[in-house]
């Protein structure tokens, strides 16, 4: 849009930057995505600590969205946390986009042949968004929710869409600092540059514990879409993450990213 810019931000996708952007707007954008991503209820000080603004303008702001049911409050009054409006946003987005309905038996399948827990997600600014997630039947196992959100360079699903762009492209979207997730993630520019180097020679991503530790993944973008958003993963315990079945789950991955591909490509104004 004309007049407007985007610039990476710390509490997910991206804050509106320039004159088109609204100040009331962009405050309770960062409110909300702030109350989503914590894991409890928080307080007007805490809130006005992560987000550095005046306790009153927060106070209003969650005034009017508790209102409208898009924040909850606890009985005191005093903490505050995601509304049950928030989560009609959230599952309308994932019925609409047609990415989500050609993967969903594709993920059934997947899941079924390699018995290992896999996931769609799509890239958001520098970060990585979980949208859909089949579970090993293994006892021993990985999990995910919808909507979590990661660094791109620390997962293999998000190394495999920064493969999809230049490495100028790759350099706008990432942080000045790659933030480590674990003690293995990747936060040397020129050693993320080489890795996503041998991602785009190979068409798919592998990392061992750069997200979560005694887990390995293996990532393959979904073509689809100039350049690729949506990818697919598998998350391995490094019990089961032989050579063997790495291949295995890689071939996988491959056929079916390709036949998602090639389904959406074919439908009317996907």
């Amino acid at each position: 849009m004309a007049g407007s810019t985007t610039r990476p931000d710390s509490v997910g996708g991206s804050r509106p930057d320039g004159p088109a952007a609204v100040k009331s707007a962009v405050r309770t954008v960062e409110l909300l995505e702030t109350l989503a991503r914590a894991h409890r209820r928080l307080t007007l000080t805490e809130l006005a600590g992560q987000l550095g603004y005046p306790k009153s303008s927060i106070h209003m702001l969650l005034r009017t969205l508790v209102g409208a049911g898009w924040v909850e409050a606890d009985e005191r009054g005093t903490a505050y946390g995601i509304g049950v409006r928030a989560l009609l946003v959230g599952t309308a987005f994932l019925d609409r986009d047609v990415v989500n309905q050609v993967a969903a038996a594709h993920l059934a399948a997947l899941r079924a042949h390699v018995n290992e827990t896999v996931h769609l997600g799509r890239l958001d600014g520098s970060d990585v968004v979980y949208l859909a997630s089949r579970e090993s039947m293994h006892l021993l196992r990985s999990g995910s929710r919808v909507g979590r959100r990661l660094p791109a360079h620390s997962t293999a699903m998000g190394q495999v869409l920064l493969a999809q762009r230049s490495p100028e492209e790759v350099e706008q979207l990432l942080s000045a600092e790659l933030e480590p997730v674990t003690p293995h993630t990747i936060v040397d520019r020129i050693a993320l540059a080489a890795e996503l180097q041998d991602v785009r020679v190979h068409q798919w991503a592998s990392e061992r514990e750069q997200d979560t530790l005694g887990l390995g993944s293996v990532a393959v973008a979904i073509p689809f879409g100039q350049p690729a958003s949506y990818a697919m993963s598998c998350s391995i315990p490094l019990t089961r993450l032989t050579d063997a079945h790495k291949r295995e789950v890689v071939q996988a991955l491959l056929q079916h990213a390709a036949d998602i591909g090639a389904m959406l490509r074919h439908l009317p104004g996907a």
